[in-house]
């Protein structure tokens, strides 16, 4: 009795605080006759290419790296003409920038003008969460507001802070020309042992994140950037790091129904575009070791089936150790997309990955069908953005 009327006081003061700070008509209304003319233009190479997010150095498959500080210490920081030659054949829907692509802003400008020249007509990504994950912020060559934590904005108690931190940080992404941030987090953060959510959730309250969670977005929208809620199905309540390894959560979907899900569910309800994967398991959901973002009962059976989510899947970045230690980015790649997502954020190797989804085309495994469902959903926010992919090939 107690645990239920915990349960109903959560669902009465997430509805309230939703209700009375968002709006809820912030789904994009798919334009299908503008949307299904570009889609019968492009061909299956271009179609592929919209699905797939990248890093800077992915499309150079002669850069060779093992770990994330490899990578920083490369700073590669501008698109070369090797990168423009893979590109021409391996066209890209996005770029995320991490911070060793950035130095400050004159250089951010130059590479984002190079990035927009690509194939594919890519949309510009970053995480810039506001926090310790602020690739902008932490930089010291850009003066623009720093956040001690999610964490911190949520003890306020008072959403109206969610809403000045997605603003101001939304403000100087549009400045910038970025389209997408990959944030906020709405994992609730229930596990204290946890060592990647921890102060980049809002709370270990569902009843506080969810209304913090809506109006960041609601803040990001109103600056002209489209936000992107992750970690589905819930990154809170783990011990360990997916970018390392194997990561499991022991929860039953009913638990995740009176936790997690409260803030996915307030984020759907507001009209979020884009839902980022976990990597982890949910075996007691799934009844397997999958990873969540490899996982169609996660993705299609409760995200699209139970929760009703129509927009965008994006992978969270698949060159993440809970990924390549079990699968190839050709395996990782086809088998996510089987599973239900639209988005390839990271591959390991990215030509690898392209090619793989392709060759599943081609033989079968997927059909272009699966792939127009995808590329609608990309094509659709796009219009919105009035950043439809120019052809090139």
């Amino acid at each position: 009795m107690q645990k239920k009327y915990l349960w109903m006081l959560t669902v009465i003061l997430f509805y309230g605080l939703v209700l009375t700070s968002c709006s809820n008509d912030d789904a994009v209304t798919p334009p299908s006759a503008e949307v299904e003319a570009m889609l019968k233009k492009m061909t299956l190479r271009e179609k592929v290419g919209q699905m797939f997010f990248v890093r800077v150095e992915s499309l150079d498959p002669s850069i060779e790296w093992t770990t994330y500080d490899d990578l920083a210490n490369l700073k590669n920081q501008e698109i070369t003409m090797k990168m423009r030659k893979v590109n021409h054949d391996y066209p890209v829907g996005g770029i995320i920038l991490y911070a060793w692509n950035i130095e400050d802003e004159t250089q951010l400008a130059s590479i984002i003008k190079q990035v927009r020249s690509l194939n594919g007509s890519p949309l510009l990504c970053i995480d810039e969460e506001g926090g310790r994950v602020s690739r902008i912020a932490n930089n010291p060559n850009f003066h623009v507001k720093k956040y001690e934590s999610m964490a911190a904005i949520g003890a306020t108690g008072d959403p109206k802070n969610a809403y000045e931190c997605g603003n101001t940080i939304g403000t100087y992404l549009k400045r910038y020309d970025f389209d997408i941030d990959f944030a906020p987090v709405a994992d609730v953060n229930t596990n204290p042992d946890n060592i990647i959510i921890g102060p980049r959730a809002f709370s270990d309250d569902p009843a506080v994140a969810a209304p913090m969670v809506t109006n960041y977005l609601q803040g990001l929208k109103d600056a002209g950037i489209t936000g992107c809620i992750k970690h589905f199905p819930g990154h809170g309540d783990t011990t360990n790091d997916t970018h390392s390894g194997y990561v499991q959560s022991l929860k039953t979907w009913d638990e995740m129904n009176q936790c997690e899900m409260v803030t996915f569910r307030a984020g759907i309800q507001w009209g979020c575009q884009l839902i980022m994967t976990a990597h982890i398991a949910v075996p007691n959901v799934t009844g397997t070791n999958i990873p969540s973002t490899l996982s169609p009962v996660v993705l299609q059976d409760k995200l699209r089936g139970e929760l009703g989510y129509q927009n965008i899947i994006i992978t969270d970045g698949m060159e993440m150790g809970a990924i390549t230690k079990h699968y190839t980015s050709g395996e990782a790649a086809v088998g996510s997309i089987k599973a239900g997502v639209d988005i390839v954020l990271g591959p390991r190797d990215f030509t690898e990955a392209f090619d793989a989804v392709i060759a599943a085309v081609n033989n079968g495994t997927l059909s272009e069908e699966r792939i127009n469902q995808s590329v609608r959903r990309i094509l659709t926010l796009r219009y919105a953005m009035k950043r439809m992919p120019q052809r090139s090939l």
